[in-house]
C-alpha cells in the first residue's frame, strides 16, 4: 500500500474527522471563555476589588526605571521582568470555567450514550413449566 493510500485511509477515518471538528470547535469555544472571563467577569472582580485590573497587576523583578510607565506592556516592552501574576490568574480562570464546561458536556453525553435498561429476562423453560401446572391446579 502506498504512502498516500495509508494517508488517505488514515484522513477520512471517522475517528479523524470527528477530532478534527472537535479542535476546530474547542478553539472556537476557548475564544468565548476568553471573552467572558475578560469581558464579563474580571470587569465585575475589578469593581469588587477597588477598580483594580487584575490582568494588570505584575511583581517587577529589577527597578523600573523612572520614564517608564507602570503599565504591564510598558514595562515588558523597556526590558524589564515581571511575573505577571494577574494574567497568570486570568488564564487559571479561563481553564477552570473550560474545564467544568467540558465535564459537563461529557457528563451529559455518558448519560445519553448508556444503554436503556434491559427488560427482565425469560424465565427458563422449566420455570414456565412449573408455573403453567400451578395455574392449572388452581383453577380447579
Amino acid at each position: 500500500m502506498s504512502l498516500m493510500s495509508e494517508f488517505r485511509e488514515f484522513a477520512v477515518k471517522g475517528n479523524v474527522v470527528d477530532l478534527a471538528v472537535g479542535v476546530i470547535i474547542g478553539a472556537a469555544f476557548g475564544k468565548i471563555v476568553d471573552s467572558f472571563v475578560n469581558d464579563l467577569v474580571m470587569p465585575v472582580v475589578g469593581r469588587f476589588t477597588g477598580g483594580i485590573d487584575l490582568a494588570q497587576q505584575f511583581y517587577a523583578l529589577v527597578a523600573i526605571p523612572p520614564t517608564v510607565p507602570h503599565t504591564l506592556e510598558a514595562v515588558r516592552k523597556a526590558g524589564v521582568p515581571v511575573i505577571a501574576y494577574g494574567n497568570f490568574l486570568n488564564i487559571i480562570l479561563n481553564f477552570v470555567i473550560l474545564a467544568f464546561v467540558v465535564f459537563l458536556m461529557v457528563k451529559n453525553i455518558n448519560r445519553l450514550r448508556r444503554e436503556p435498561a434491559k427488560a427482565p429476562a425469560a424465565p427458563p423453560e422449566d420455570v414456565k413449566l412449573l408455573t403453567e401446572i400451578r395455574d392449572a391446579l388452581v383453577r380447579k
